[in-house]
Parts: C-alpha cells; structure tokens; sequence
C-alpha cells in the first residue's frame, strides 16, 4: 500500500511540475559550439566498461570479451575471451578495474555472471596483463546470487588501494536489508581478496547495505558516490558512507511517506542527494576536473540507459548537493552504459544497444 500510495502521488506531482524532483536551477545552458561529438568505433556487442590507461581504451563486452582500442586509429583488439562468463538478461561480464599502478602492477579486476552447480552466481577475479593477454586468474570473491537483472556492478578502486564493487538485490528485494548476504550492497574488499580489519562489519565484506541495483561509483571531492537504479520512480546519486543503510526496498528515493519517515528516523538511512521520477535508468559516473572543456568542471558526468542521454551534474563547492543539469548528448546514438575521461580531457562513452555498440569521444573541434 506504501508503495501504491507513493507511486499515486508522484504521478500527480509529475503531471503539476513535470518532474517529481527538480533542481532550483533547472537545466543550464547547452554544450558550447566548440565541443565536437564523434564516433570513435562501432561493431562491439553490448560494452559495460571503457577505462584509460596508457593511452588506450580497455573494454569489457557482455559476452565476456575484453578489449583494447587505440583512440588514435579507432581499431579495437582483442585481449581475452573468458569462458565461463553466463551471459543472460542483463548478466554477463561486467564491470572492470585496472591497478592504479597498471605500469609497475598490471592487474585488471572484473566482475561477471557464471553457473555453480546450475546456480547463477557472480564473481570478482584478478588477472595479471603479459603485455600481450591476462593470465593467473584469481578469484577475490565468489558466490554471490546473480539474477537475469539487478547484478550491479561496477569496480572501482580506491587510493588506498581497497576495491569497491557495487551488486545488486538479485531480484530478491530481502537481500538488501541482510547483513549477512552480499546482494543489494556495496562491497569493499583489499586487491588481494582479503577483508579490511577497518570494515564496518568484522569479518564481513559489507560497506553499504539497502542497494537496489547500483550502475555507477566515482569517487570526487573527498566523497564516494554512487548512481542506483530505482523501480518506476526515484533513480537515486548517492554519497556513500561507511556503514550506513541506503533503504531498498523499505525507502524509495526520499524519507517523505509516512511508514518510510519511521524506517528513515529508526534506520539512520541516508537519503539520496538527488532523484529523478520518471526513472532514467542511471548508470556509469565520472567527475570531470580537466581543463580541455571548462563548462564540464566540477560536474559528475552520468550516462542514462532509458534516457539514452549524457547528463553533466554540477556540483556545489561542499559536494554535497547538485546545483545544476546540462544535457551533453541525448538521443542520438542510443542507449549510454560506460563513460570515462583521458589524461588530456577528452570523454569517451560506451553505448548499450547490442551488436553495434558503439565508443564516443567528446573533445574539441
């Protein structure tokens, strides 16, 4: 009933303001004309992951294929074909991390769908890059629940060299408020698997827990945040905090029904900086503090996958608040899963349509 009432009134509200939540500032002002948009590679088949590193691209596709491309030519090779990824639905190889010292430590970190004893599961494993393929395969963690939605999961590393990964509920809603599983989470683990002594939870790889399906992790500005898909209503950005409950499935966007108040004040959960109804279907995050597009400056970058839109949010000077929403490309190519940024500025993104996924560069004319 909490949900149905909630849902109710924000069609209202949406029908009154066209939007459930809408910052102060509305949108800014386009990209200025001297911001140039182009194809860079096409014919990849579902990209989840681009990185930098070394002047090249690093890429994972659904499939369970990771690639290099080199920006300067547009040409895309081939490094490592996993066998025992499972693509289904939305599963498959996902989310990727390199070393951030990839040139003295070449480790890459990924996380994909696999079948354990017939059961769908997820797991996060460590190869070291020869130079020409990656080789030694470690699994930091395995085992947990994986469905054909809701899997997460982007990696990302941290300065002091822990890995966050993001997991989604399953498609079990329960799992999010469990301590106990892994799903519905934000896991932070040592790059050799082993749990940090420093973990909210002993013994236990946890951050954040009450995620419903987190795309996006970037840190900036001394914070962690996260993009998370909501169901219908209240695709979320959070900033990420040690130990602390984020709602799902009891908490939907804002503290702002009355049985999620009781949760929200006996909960201590923290509330999402920004939220957007009707659902986006938010994804990969990056922050951009280059010079190579000023405009960009101090702004998380988010790709949308339902909006098929590249959103700039700036920030406020604390972190904490969104001041403003620029739209940099919407539309047009479809589909935007994966987004990084060049040591120079430019911006690559990935898109999500299938069997013509393709890479876009953003830089200047």
């Amino acid at each position: 009933m909490n949900k149905c009432i909630k849902i109710i009134l924000l069609g209202l509200i949406i029908l009154i303001f066209s939007c459930k939540e809408n910052n102060s500032s509305g949108q800014s002002a386009k990209i200025s004309a001297d911001v140039d948009v182009k194809v860079l590679a096409s014919g990849l088949e579902h990209v989840w992951e681009i990185i930098w590193s070394n002047d090249k691209l690093w890429i994972t596709q659904r499939s369970g294929k990771i690639s290099q491309l080199d920006p300067a030519t547009g040409q895309v090779k081939d490094i490592l074909a996993i066998n025992d990824v499972e693509s289904r639905g939305e599963g498959g190889l996902l989310g990727m991390a390199l070393h951030p010292d990839f040139n003295i430590t070449p480790e890459v970190f990924v996380v994909y769908n696999y079948l354990a004893g017939g059961a769908y599961k997820e797991k996060v494993v460590k190869y070291t890059f020869n130079g020409t393929t990656l080789v030694n395969p470690q699994i930091l963690i395995a085992d947990i629940a994986a469905s054909n939605i809701h899997n997460g999961s982007r990696l990302l590393i941290s300065a002091d060299n822990k890995l966050f990964i993001t997991t989604g509920d399953a498609s079990v809603k329960t799992n999010a408020q469990d301590i106990s599983s892994l799903n519905g989470k934000i896991l932070r683990i040592n790059l050799d698997g082993s749990i940090p002594s420093d973990n909210p939870f002993p013994q236990n790889p946890v951050w954040t827990f009450g995620h419903r399906n987190a795309q996006g992790l970037v840190f900036a500005k001394g914070r962690l945040y996260s993009s998370e898909h909501g169901p219908n209503n209240d695709d979320e950005i959070n900033t990420i905090e040690k130990g602390r409950n984020y709602g799902w499935p009891n908490v939907e966007g804002k503290c702002n029904l009355p049985g999620e108040i009781e949760f929200c004040s006996t909960n201590n959960i923290v509330e999402p900086i920004y939220n957007w109804t009707p659902t986006l279907a938010v994804c990969g995050m990056q922050y951009y503090d280059k010079d190579l597009i000023p405009q960009f400056k101090n702004s998380l970058l988010l790709c949308t996958l339902k909006q098929s839109t590249l959103y700039q949010l700036k920030l406020n000077n604390e972190g904490n608040a969104i001041q403003g929403i620029n739209e940099i490309i919407s539309g047009t190519y479809g589909r935007l899963r994966s987004i990084c940024i060049a040591l120079d500025g430019k911006i690559y993104v990935g898109t999500s349509n299938g069997n013509n996924d393709k890479i876009i560069v953003i830089g200047k004319k």
